[in-house]
């Protein structure tokens, strides 16, 4: 088992622990309906953010696999939403901040780009981590001559044979960024 699953439990009660000394503190600075309304008042703005992300989420994925693009940024972008509204609509006040800050188009940005490294770094392929989240760059090599300057070649009727498509054919791959 790995070391970092053997420290969820231990995480979530040091999280727990976290979340009632800063209800309690709050409550005696603000007072116990105002703080309990203020942790409810973030459970309901959670759930609605949970259902707008949700089918936002859904509907980019859903966009970008019918055109045929990767789905990496969408689903990254999803899923740290969803977090977003997880973190705001469970009851507690830290988490409600962090799921707050979580929903700020900008740090979710920041975010989802620490995300994506982190994913391709632990993906066991580039060639997965590039289907994932499309090509970081992509090398083109310049055409061959046209066809007209080539010699023909011949068939085993005797007939010339040439290219069938109607431009030239740009090679090219795609090149794993430098780390």
């Amino acid at each position: 088992m790995r070391r970092g699953v053997r420290l969820i439990p231990l995480a979530l009660a040091a999280g727990l622990v976290l979340e009632v000394a800063v209800f309690l503190l709050i409550a005696h600075q603000i007072g116990y309906g105002w703080t309990l309304l203020l942790a409810l008042a973030a459970s309901l703005a959670g759930m609605a953010l949970l259902r707008r992300e949700g089918m936002r989420a859904w509907r980019s994925f859903r966009a970008a696999a019918q055109s045929g693009r990767p789905p990496g940024e969408q689903v990254s972008d999803g899923l740290l939403g969803l977090v977003a509204g997880v973190l705001l609509a469970t009851p507690g006040l830290v988490s409600g901040v962090f799921g707050g800050v979580l929903a700020v188009p900008q740090v979710r940005r920041v975010v989802r780009r620490r995300v994506q490294v982190a994913a391709e770094r632990r993906m066991s392929s580039s060639a997965a981590a590039g289907e994932m989240f499309g090509p970081r760059r992509v090398r083109v090599y310049p055409p061959p001559p046209p066809a007209s300057d080539r010699p023909p070649t011949g068939s085993a009727d005797g007939s010339a044979q040439r290219g069938a498509a109607a431009g030239p054919t740009i090679e090219g791959e795609i090149v794993d960024p430098p780390r």
